[in-house]
Parts: structure tokens; C-alpha cells; sequence
């Protein structure tokens, strides 16, 4: 009783997130500035367009991307579901507020900056300690949300695959190498360390593979 799910994301050939090992690189902000990659980036953007209208993200990530110090934004039709305890600040919480239909926020943090802001359309889901399964399902049954677009950092992709949380998966893969162990991965987390834990990996069905243009690639799986 959760929303189907959809994990939604740009990657390199290597399954790097990100161009760097610290938050001041994204590719957000980077693949613009790629001869090779920049001319076909904006086939991503579009594919974003036509997603679910529940588009779940993380703090960290929209820091990362500058939504602390923006301007407000227009309203749009998307519902955002953002997880944070510490990464967004009262600015960053008022965006969301201005930018979406419903907006939730999912924290363990008692202090977060999101309780002294007003909005009638945000809410906020306080939990003890984070568990992902109980929270999708609220989103389910109090807020409507039947389908959910995950854009969430590596760590949280992988807790919600370990916890069996994602339905499909959504790459479009740029065409570059970026390499370095320390960079962010569509999955991270926690490494496999003993062959009992293989059980819990998530095979994957192909649905369909697309070539875009300009040497890019969009990869659609269901999980199994």
C-alpha cells in the first residue's frame, strides 16, 4: 500500500551522479560546460517534463544545486517530497512551498527550519528515526500520491532499493566517463561484503532501450 515508484536519473557510462567528490560538483551544474555533452543535455530536462506529478528528492541534493538561495519560483503542477534534516534552510523551504502543488517534507529532525515557515500546502512527516517504508505509505493514504519519481542522492537511491522500495528504473546515460571511487553513484551506500547478502541484490527486466541524439542513451527496467 505505496505509491509505484519510479527512480529517475542522469548518469555517465560509469553510473556517476555526480562530476566530483564534493558538493560543489554536480552535473547540474557541469555538463553544460562539456563539449560532447552539453549539446544533447537538454533531451534529459525534456524526459523530466513528462514524469510523475509526485517527484521525491533529498536535501542534500537540492542544496547541492542552489534551491537555498533562489529566487521564489512560479507554481507548478508537481507535488515534491523532499527528505532532509539539515540541508535545506528556511529559504530553501519557502521555494518548495512557492513551487509546488503539496509539498512534504520528511525529517527526524524536531528543530528543522520548515516548522517556523507557513504554508497551507506543505506538511511535514516527523519521524523518530527514518523509515522510508511507513512514509511512502502515508503519502499514499493521506495525501493521495499514486506514483512517485525518486531524484534522491545515491545513498537514499540505495536505501530504497535495499528496502525494496523502487518499481522501475528511469537512466538516461550522458555520453562520458568520469571515474573516481569517492564520486557518487546512482547506487551507494552500504557495500556487499558476504555472498549471503546477494540475496538481497534487485535484478533488473529491460523494458525498452533509446537512443537519443547526440550519443545518449535512455535505459527503462523494471525491477523484479
Amino acid at each position: 500500500m505505496r505509491p509505484i515508484t519510479t527512480l529517475f536519473m542522469l548518469m555517465s557510462v560509469d553510473g556517476k551522479i555526480s562530476t566530483g567528490a564534493n558538493d560543489n560538483l554536480d552535473v547540474d551544474k557541469d555538463f553544460p560546460k562539456i563539449d560532447g555533452v552539453k549539446e544533447g543535455l537538454h533531451q534529459y530536462y525534456e524526459i523530466e517534463q513528462t514524469t510523475d506529478l509526485w517527484s521525491l528528492g533529498s536535501g542534500r541534493t537540492q542544496a547541492k544545486i542552489g534551491v537555498n538561495d533562489r529566487a521564489m519560483p512560479a507554481k507548478s503542477p508537481v507535488s515534491f517530497v523532499i527528505i532532509d534534516n539539515k540541508h535545506l534552510t528556511e529559504n530553501g523551504i519557502k521555494y518548495f512551498a512557492c513551487l509546488s502543488d503539496k509539498f512534504v517534507l520528511i525529517t527526524t529532525n524536531k528543530n528543522h527550519p520548515a516548522y517556523s515557515v507557513e504554508a497551507d500546502n506543505m506538511s511535514i512527516i516527523y519521524q523518530e528515526s527514518l523509515n522510508l517504508k511507513v512514509a511512502l505509505a502515508k503519502l499514499k493514504s493521506e495525501y493521495g500520491c499514486e506514483r512517485l519519481t525518486i531524484q534522491t542522492g545515491g545513498t537514499l537511491n540505495g536505501l530504497l532499493l535495499r528496502k525494496k522500495l523502487i518499481d522501475y528504473v528511469d537512466i538516461v546515460v550522458a555520453p562520458i566517463l568520469i571515474g573516481g571511487k569517492d564520486t557518487a553513484t546512482l547506487i551507494d551506500g552500504a557495500s556487499i561484503h558476504f555472498e549471503s547478502e546477494l540475496i538481497d541484490l534487485a535484478p533488473l527486466e529491460l523494458q525498452e532501450c533509446i537512443p537519443l541524439n547526440n550519443s545518449y542513451l535512455r535505459l527503462k527496467y523494471k525491477v523484479k
